[in-house]
């Protein structure tokens, strides 16, 4: 696998032989100074070039970054959304090699670089042939970094976490697993993961990110707490889910009766324990009922 070193001077060079590549700028988590590298980060570069049409058409010129096992062109992938891009301004690749690197590689036009270069702070310049690329400070994260939430903000998530869990466990009575497996995720996880979010944020004071997805929970959360998270995934097993979503709305509540506490908001707790009592007697409903109550 070529190393770190090996790649950078790879993409430097092919911008530094091709005229039509100005500029050349990285973002991501290589430029992030708080993310450990690991074998799995990809490149993610941008080309600033004098036009985007020749790269698309041709696209012989990506030979030269290797062997690939496979390329998306995401922009031209709309999935059904039928969204027209402008492929003359910008256009990417991701391309992932025999080698197991990955670049993540997007070009475009000055025009677009000028509306896009400053709004993202883990930008590093790497190339400008032409003096083209505005000055910035050296990469911070801070723009990652867990946000405050407001009282409605707190409000709407703590509201739609007890909300929706009707929804999951009707569909688990319903013996419609896609719709339970899927509500949860989408509804329940995404307050739940809020919620985790802020709390870590008041501990680390709001200077840290948890990562995409969460990906940085188990760094940042003490083992108690992250031995109920991974509770919270179970599988196709409708006993298991049960499990799983009382260990949720548990967690679920010891966080946000600790980010009520420290922001002087109002836990909702009459929701908590109506909904409560309204998954255990769901979940005890046999599944011929012909009333709920």
């Amino acid at each position: 696998m070529r190393n770190e070193q090996e790649m950078m001077d790879l993409i430097i060079n092919i911008a530094k032989e091709d005229e039509r590549i100005r500029a050349v700028y990285m973002n991501g988590s290589r430029t992030n100074p708080n993310v450990p590298k690991d074998i799995f980060q990809d490149y993610d570069v941008v080309y600033v070039v004098t036009e985007t049409t020749s790269f698309i058409e041709d696209k012989t010129w990506i030979n030269a970054f290797g062997d690939l096992i496979m390329m998306q062109e995401p922009d031209k992938n709309d999935f059904g959304s039928q969204i027209d891009l402008d492929f003359t301004r910008s256009y990417g690749f991701l391309m992932l090699f025999t080698d197991g690197n990955r670049i993540d590689l997007r070009i475009q036009t000055k025009e677009v670089m000028f509306e896009e270069y400053e709004k993202d702070k883990l930008t590093l310049p790497l190339i400008d042939k032409d003096n083209l690329l505005p000055a910035i400070p050296y990469p911070t994260d801070s723009d990652y970094h867990v946000k405050k939430p407001s009282k409605g903000e707190y409000d709407s998530f703590t509201n739609n976490f007890w909300w929706c869990l009707q929804n999951v466990v009707k569909g688990i009575w319903r013996d419609e697993l896609p719709y339970a497996k899927l509500m949860f995720e989408y509804t329940t996880r995404d307050s739940l993961d809020k919620m985790v979010s802020w709390w870590i944020g008041i501990q680390e004071d709001f200077q840290v990110s948890p990562g995409k997805l969460g990906k940085f929970f188990k760094e940042y959360l003490p083992e108690s707490y992250w031995k109920m998270y991974k509770e919270t995934y179970s599988n196709s097993v409708y006993t298991n889910m049960w499990e799983s979503i009382f260990v949720t709305c548990e967690l679920f509540r010891i966080l946000s009766k600790d980010v009520a506490e420290h922001f002087n908001f109002t836990y909702p707790l009459d929701d908590d324990r109506n909904m409560t009592e309204y998954l255990k007697h769901v979940r005890n409903l046999p599944f011929d009922a012909k009333e709920i109550f």
